[in-house]
């Protein structure tokens, strides 16, 4: 790492800032960087004991009431003579009392076996359930009972399932025999969701993400494809777009209050209107329009007042619009991002699914086999949960830094003809070798006010349904304020990572710096905000540029 340089930039050695960028740096908030690190090894020892003990093949592929996982060959278990058996052609989970499973004390009180294949068809007999499995050879019965017992009620009575079998078809990807008749299928159903709800709050998430995985990915696709397209309008009309909105903004309000002082009208002079809650909801129109015009009259005012701040703001535009063109790379930032992120997260939902998993195998009652957690474990998922959210943060904050870098490089270089070569992999090198550190501190402290809003959304999800009025809306309150905290932190972090770009500073110097220089300029930020922030929520690229510009002027 390349801590050296001739001098180390410093509030006391630049009380009045000058706001340029530095030639010499020095490292940045380096013990951040060291416990940041520390943490990782923490990360990797998880990862490498959820390899080692959990199985997320049981969670995927499904298990028997034996222990015995559908689709592999199994190691037998010990005091469980059922299990240990080669499943590799019964890929399949079938409930034996699908039609009156339920989910009582964490168990579901119907005995699971793997089979071959669903029964696509009714069965209302032994008969047909034992010519079911002559035909597909896809045995409905306990694996101890021989198929030529299948008609003997006396021995079948506890060993096959319960008649009539209804007709099933197995679960994309997750191989469960789910019943399709509408009375046991919506049975079925309200036990799988009674299960969810009685699980674990990590159990919750593993949920989510698997059925959630192809809207996740889609919507993740989608986000980057809108992100692309917003950039190409804003290029070549940003003036346009921003009087477009102030236009549609004025009109619109304009419109709403008039309808409104027009309801209220109809219905003040309306003589069938008798009634105590008519006149109130006449009333109700009468502030309902008073507000809107109050609300129109001020932003019109203020449209007038701040019209040459609003030309700032497309002057902004623009300079990013010759940033993108200078500098294309930096389209490529954000997606560059987005594929670390994935690569990430799918390292992070297949450690979460081993720990998920992770358990020791318990015989139970007529050789059944139970997993029972270890209580550590839930340690390890709150430390992988902060992993994620710590880890998260950092790489957006890399993403923030790179881009920061990028835009200084160019905005600050004399010659506009001549820019320097690969202005982003000069970045992406200087905070490497500098600024690590700063970007690890910044995403921590995201990460703190993040923790607290897990947390209260665990208490609420626990207590839902217990809790009062008056505890609910404390903990929405506590959750809004939170939520508010984050959204402050967030923006002064982006603009302390520019702060850092172009002085070198550590993070409290630049979050200072940053922090005076907006209040500074309280009218011209909010001003840019007010309009950019609408342009550009779905272009996350062009929005970091934009902000990297906002400091610099």
């Amino acid at each position: 790492m390349s801590c050296c340089g001739q001098y180390e930039v410093s509030a006391a050695d630049e009380p009045h800032r000058e706001w340029r960028p530095q030639i010499y740096r020095r490292c940045t908030d380096v013990p951040w960087l060291v416990i940041f690190f520390v943490f990782w090894v923490g990360m990797v020892f998880i990862a490498g004991y959820a390899v080692t003990v959990g199985a997320a093949e049981r969670l995927i592929f499904g298990y028997d009431s034996y222990g015995n996982i559908c689709g592999r060959k199994n190691s037998p278990i010990k005091g469980a003579s059922l299990s240990g058996q080669d499943m590799t052609s019964r890929k399949h989970v079938f409930f034996l009392n699908t039609c009156k499973m339920d989910f009582t004390d964490h168990k579901i009180n119907s005995l699971s076996i793997c089979v071959s294949s669903c029964p696509q068809e009714e069965l209302n007999g032994l008969e047909e359930i034992k010519h079911f499995a002559q035909y597909n050879g896809s045995y409905l019965c306990l694996y101890n009972l021989n198929i030529s017992d299948y008609t003997e009620p006396s021995k079948a009575a506890h060993l096959c399932p319960t008649l009539p079998v209804p007709p099933s078809k197995p679960l994309p990807l997750f191989n469960r025999c789910v019943p399709q008749s509408p009375a046991c299928y919506s049975h079925f159903i309200l036990a799988l969701i009674h299960m969810v709800n009685e699980s674990d709050f990590f159990q919750h998430i593993i949920s989510g993400i698997i059925m959630s995985k192809e809207y996740i990915i889609g919507l993740c696709f989608f986000a980057v494809a809108l992100a692309f397209i917003m950039v190409a309008v804003f290029r070549y009309i940003a003036e346009l777009l921003v009087h477009i909105f102030i236009t549609l903004v004025i009109f619109g309000l304009l419109f709403v209050s008039g309808v409104l002082w027009w309801l209220y009208y109809d219905k003040s002079h309306d003589p069938t209107i008798i009634l105590e809650t008519e006149m109130e909801n006449t009333r109700a129109l009468l502030g309902f329009a008073i507000v809107a015009t109050t609300i129109s009259v001020i932003i019109m005012v203020l449209t007038l007042v701040m019209r040459k701040r609003v030309n700032l703001t497309i002057q902004l535009f623009r300079m990013a619009s010759s940033l993108i063109q200078d500098v294309p790379l930096v389209l490529l930032q954000p997606l560059w991002t987005f594929l670390i992120l994935a690569l990430f997260w799918t390292y992070w939902v297949a450690v979460l699914l081993s720990l998920g998993t992770a358990g020791n195998a318990y015989v139970i009652a007529d050789d059944q086999v139970e997993y029972r957690s270890v209580y550590a474990i839930r340690y390890m998922w709150w430390y992988h949960l902060i992993g994620l959210i710590w880890t998260s943060e950092f790489l957006l904050a890399c993403q923030q830094m790179a881009i920061a870098g990028a835009v200084v490089c160019c905005y600050f270089n004399r010659d506009k003809h001549n820019l320097p070569s690969y202005p982003i992999l000069s970045s992406i090198s200087r905070f490497f070798n500098y600024h690590l550190g700063t970007v690890a501190k910044g995403s921590f402290i995201i990460t703190l006010v993040r923790i607290p809003r897990i947390i209260l959304l665990y208490v609420y999800s626990s207590l839902k349904g217990k809790e009062n009025a008056c505890a609910r809306c404390l903990l929405k309150s506590c959750q809004c304020c939170l939520c508010c905290c984050e959204k402050c932190l967030q923006y002064l972090n982006q603009n302390a990572y520019i702060a850092t770009a172009i002085n070198g500073t550590n993070f409290c110097t630049s979050a200072k710096d940053a922090f005076l220089l907006i209040v500074n300029n309280a009218l011209n930020v909010a001003t840019i905000n007010c309009f950019g922030d609408f342009l550009l929520f779905l272009g996350k690229s062009s929005e970091d540029s934009w902000h990297s510009t906002t400091p610099a002027t």
